[in-house]
């Protein structure tokens, strides 16, 4: 009696972290660059009461008797499927057609992010709405990176060749390859930053760290950063923004589906009080 009492306990735990995780789906159906979750439901170890028996002699074998204890959390697993895209029609606003994440510092550590809703602040400095710094790569004049990542940046100073003086930059662009081409008042175009793309060979195994960002994790691998377009890198799509992946007409499902389950071991634990005050009565 006590068993059926931890198993409908155990249910009430995992089907009330089912809820938790499609409300917080259903409540970011409108976050850029939200990724949803599920949940992944197993059984725990079950009781032996009776071993497998071989057969022999004139006796055929038996199967084991076991009774089970109830149900577990084997995991949340994250849903990484392209979000659909939202036009805006602002230049800074930045989309991941295909696998990738754009590479952002917080001043402490490498963030990724799917959400590309940028801009440019005081300094020229190309961050998101938190204040991270999107990352990428410096060019030479013949558009190739040089060194490591660096920030996104409109500051001319360090371009190769030197801008002439007198030249002031009029206006930008940002191609699909993340390159971001300032137009000069010389009308000549120069590349000044290209913008980095991570991909990971197990992006499943991020962390969510808030603010539509992930952090690597042992089990997700290094960080591969590159260029968009190189390999199996998504190209940029400026002017857009990713939404949300959230399937709301599945959430609801999974909500329904979760409350039923949370019934259902509830009523457990009350039946099973039921009988055990039935036996209390008889013993009286």
């Amino acid at each position: 009696m006590l068993r059926s009492l931890f198993a409908g306990i155990s249910g009430l735990r995992v089907n009330q972290t089912a809820l938790d995780v499609t409300g917080n789906n259903i409540a970011n159906a409108n976050t850029t660059g939200f990724k949803s979750s599920s949940t992944v439901f197993s059984d725990t170890l079950s009781q032996m009461l009776t071993s497998a028996a071989g057969p022999g002699g004139a006796r055929g074998g038996t199967n084991p008797r076991q009774i089970g204890l109830g149900v577990q959390l084997a995991g949340t697993v994250l849903n990484v499927g392209q979000g659909s895209n939202q036009l805006t029609g602002r230049q800074t606003d930045l989309m991941l057609q295909g696998d990738g994440f754009f590479v952002v510092n917080n001043g402490t550590e490498q963030l990724f992010t799917r959400a590309g809703s940028f801009g440019f602040d005081e300094s020229g400095t190309l961050v998101t709405p938190g204040g991270n710094r999107v990352q990428g790569y410096a060019l030479d004049a013949a558009g190739n990176r040089t060194g490591g990542l660096v920030d996104v940046t409109l500051d001319v100073a360090g371009l190769t060749p030197a801008v002439p003086a007198g030249v002031e930059l009029k206006s930008y662009s940002i191609g699909s390859d993340g390159k971001l081409r300032g137009i000069f008042s010389d009308n000549v175009q120069r590349d000044m930053r290209q913008i980095a793309v991570a991909d990971f060979v197990n992006p499943l195994g991020l962390e969510k760290v808030g603010e539509s960002s992930f952090r690597a994790s042992a089990n997700s691998g290094n960080a591969d950063v590159g260029a968009a377009g190189e390999g199996s890198r998504g190209v940029v799509v400026a002017g857009s923004l990713e939404m949300s992946n959230v399937d709301l007409s599945a959430e609801f499902t999974n909500l329904i589906l979760a409350q039923r389950g949370f019934q259902a071991s509830s009523r457990v634990i009350t039946t099973s009080d039921q009988v055990l005050e039935e036996l209390v009565n008889i013993k009286r």
